[in-house]
């Protein structure tokens, strides 16, 4: 099985760039050490560190739409809950392991842990 570095997505509204034009499937990469790190000697990030979260997704998103460059004025642009939910699946994709769910069979009463894959891959 390969290691998935790349996740497609679909925005719930959409970015509507500056001609009007609406984006709303993309691509989102891993994060890595340096996409965490370096944001935060940004001097927007030290004056309010919720801007965090608008560097990181520029840095991770790959496309959007038929858009030729992701940057912070991109992300800043969207729709609150298209930002919402990129968040989420920044989160999602950039966790360490699947979250356990404790399992109660309801035949057998039997309680045992599960890995969920929000993101639709199997675990082996």
């Amino acid at each position: 099985m390969a290691f998935q570095t790349e996740y497609e997505f679909t925005l719930p509204k959409g970015y509507v760039d500056i001609d009007g034009n609406l984006h709303k499937k993309g691509v989102m990469r891993l994060a890595t050490a340096a996409d965490e790190i370096l944001p935060l000697r940004d001097p927007r990030v030290q004056q309010n560190p919720s801007y965090l979260s608008i560097i990181l997704l520029s840095r991770v998103i790959k496309k959007l739409g038929d858009l030729r460059h992701i940057d912070t004025r991109v992300i800043e642009g969207l729709f609150t809950a298209d930002l919402s939910y990129l968040q989420e699946m920044y989160s999602r994709v950039n966790q360490l392991e699947n979250p356990n769910y404790e399992i109660t069979c309801p035949h057998c009463n039997e309680n045992f842990s599960m890995p969920v894959d929000f993101l639709g891959e199997i675990e082996e």
